[in-house]
């Protein structure tokens, strides 16, 4: 089984989507014209997406707090330069990003993705575990600590942009045009830097994937 493949698809454009992009856009209208309590509505909406972003990043609470915080505010000031080019989503997410990108090149941190937590009783780690093993009880358990090390193991091997393109696919599921609007590069550099990252994973936990 391609147990990378499998964790996340490409995102296509959606009437649901479409949808959110054109609620999120009155929303923006509003506060432009002096209905700033407004923006709560946004925050509200999109905060703790845009932190599970950063979190993955940066794998560091308190950094991915500050940084969500701090993108909102970026955001907020900058509310009137807003056109509506591209979607609110994809406006704030590039925010977010290069502000996270920023503070690690500062820090000069070796970030990676990690499960917070594996366990039987979170439904997604679960069925990551379960795609990738037939074992079960404390052997499962064993295999979900081994499989988070060697996850951090395999993304500390790749570039920041190749982290990032990875992290915004695979955790948060963005589609291929919205990362690249995001990293402000074209859709082409996206697929390569994915296929790339995900060439590298799979050779990494090629022990770890059920045949």
């Amino acid at each position: 089984m391609d147990a990378v493949k499998s964790v996340g698809k490409t995102l296509v454009a959606s009437p649901d989507r479409q949808h959110e992009a054109d609620s999120d856009l009155a929303i923006v209208r509003q506060v432009q014209a002096g209905e700033v309590a407004q923006f709560d509505q946004l925050v509200t909406k999109y905060r703790a997406r845009l932190y599970g972003v950063i979190y993955h990043l940066t794998s560091n609470r308190e950094d991915a707090a500050d940084l969500t915080q701090d993108a909102f505010i970026k955001a907020f000031q900058s509310i009137n330069r807003f056109q509506g080019q591209s979607s609110f989503f994809t406006w704030l997410y590039r925010i977010a990003v290069n502000s996270t990108l920023t503070h690690l090149r500062k820090q000069r941190l070796r970030t990676f993705f990690s499960f917070e937590k594996i366990d039987e009783e979170d439904d997604v780690a679960k069925e990551v575990v379960a795609a990738l093993t037939d074992a079960t009880g404390a052997d499962r358990e064993t295999f979900a600590h081994e499989l988070q090390e060697k996850l951090n193991e395999a993304m500390q091997k790749l570039s920041i942009k190749h982290r990032t393109v990875i992290t915004l696919f695979e955790i948060d599921g963005l589609s291929h045009q919205e990362i690249a609007e995001v990293m402000d590069c074209s859709v082409g550099t996206v697929r390569s830097r994915l296929h790339y990252a995900k060439q590298l994973l799979q050779s990494e936990l090629q022990s770890y994937i059920r045949r």
